[in-house]
């Protein structure tokens, strides 16, 4: 993180909401940058580089899945929170397929919202203690994992992940054979499960699988132990 107050663009078309959200952001002590449509969204994040950027799905001019879109295409890695007021699952699965790194349904309190906000900043800023020996680069078959520089390499091409794909991919990478619940990993990645839906983790796993597995459906990285969660492949089994 800069040597500054956390910086963060609100993107939000309407006014009230902007007042609502920017003041406690404001008070807690981050800088708050706002945008009122997708296309200003994008060039405010151009011109202030936020270091967190909380997106309402519904926006004029271009909506807030085609700016998590476009920021994702231009490889930045800064944590997106989605705001939306829809319930259709739908929604939030794409919010995630494109990129985002959380949501919040609207309506939701101030205390959930806050709670999201110091989550995110927290994995943006990578605070996270390394335990001895966590970073030494790790392959197994086709892929490699440098921990220290958050790079993944697929059948020597550049894997290109979001940040909270990444952390997934390194919990479960540096644990092989052991299996984590749904639960096990939004904590480990967002510091707590409170507030969240666990099928975000699948919608993350799925994610991670089409980039890595040559057949998602058959992986050989990645893999779901029914009823329980997920663990990564065992190094002492060439298959499964």
């Amino acid at each position: 993180m800069p040597d500054r107050a956390p910086r963060i663009l609100l993107v939000d078309d309407e006014q009230p909401i902007q007042t609502l959200l920017s003041f406690p952001l404001q008070r807690d002590g981050y800088e708050v940058v706002i945008a009122s449509d997708g296309r200003e969204a994008l060039a405010r994040y151009d011109e202030q580089r936020p270091d967190l950027v909380v997106l309402d799905l519904m926006l004029p001019r271009m909506d807030g899945l085609e700016v998590c879109k476009r920021l994702r295409a231009k490889g930045e890695t800064v944590p997106i929170i989605m705001l939306t007021a829809k319930s259709e699952e739908i929604d939030k699965v794409l919010g995630l397929e494109l990129g985002a790194d959380d949501y919040i349904t609207k309506p939701f309190s101030m205390r959930e919202f806050r709670s999201r906000v110091r989550a995110a900043l927290r994995r943006g800023a990578l605070t996270r203690s390394i335990e001895i020996g966590e970073d030494a680069p790790l392959e197994v078959k086709d892929l490699g994992i440098d921990f220290a520089k958050r790079s993944v390499v697929m059948r020597q091409h550049k894997v290109d992940l979001t940040f909270v794909e990444f952390e997934i991919l390194a919990a479960l990478a540096r644990n092989p054979g052991r299996v984590f619940t749904r639960d096990m990993l939004l904590t480990r990645i967002w510091g707590d499960s409170a507030f969240r839906d666990p099928r975000t983790i699948d919608v993350h796993i799925r994610h991670l699988r089409e980039k890595l597995e040559l057949d998602p459906k058959e992986p050989e990285y990645l893999f779901t132990v029914r009823g329980v969660g997920y663990r990564f492949r065992d190094k002492e089994r060439s298959r499964d």
